[in-house]
């Protein structure tokens, strides 16, 4: 699936955070906090966005429209609710 952000958004593909804790203890998906990095996938055609495709992001954890392309969790942000680039 291609998809490409419009106006001011950005796609990114969440980062998932590791399933065991560093004491090899299973985390189950319900019991893992919700990351907060991405890296980007795609940009739109606003002059307001300053990152680029490939950077890795951190953006507020509420933001944005969740989506699955291939099986994978996805997010379109606006440029606004990106917070920091990491890097």
């Amino acid at each position: 699936m291609n998809i490409k952000p419009l106006g001011n958004r950005v796609l990114l593909k969440v980062l998932l955070q590791d399933e065991k804790s560093a004491g090899g203890i299973y985390i189950p998906p319900t019991a893992q906090e919700k990351t907060q990095e991405g890296i980007v996938l795609a940009v739109g055609s606003s002059d307001e966005i300053t990152v680029k495709v490939k950077d890795r992001v951190i953006y507020d954890k509420y933001a944005g429209t969740q989506i699955k392309i291939d099986g994978q969790e996805h997010l379109i942000v606006k440029m606004e609710d990106v917070i920091a680039v990491v890097g």
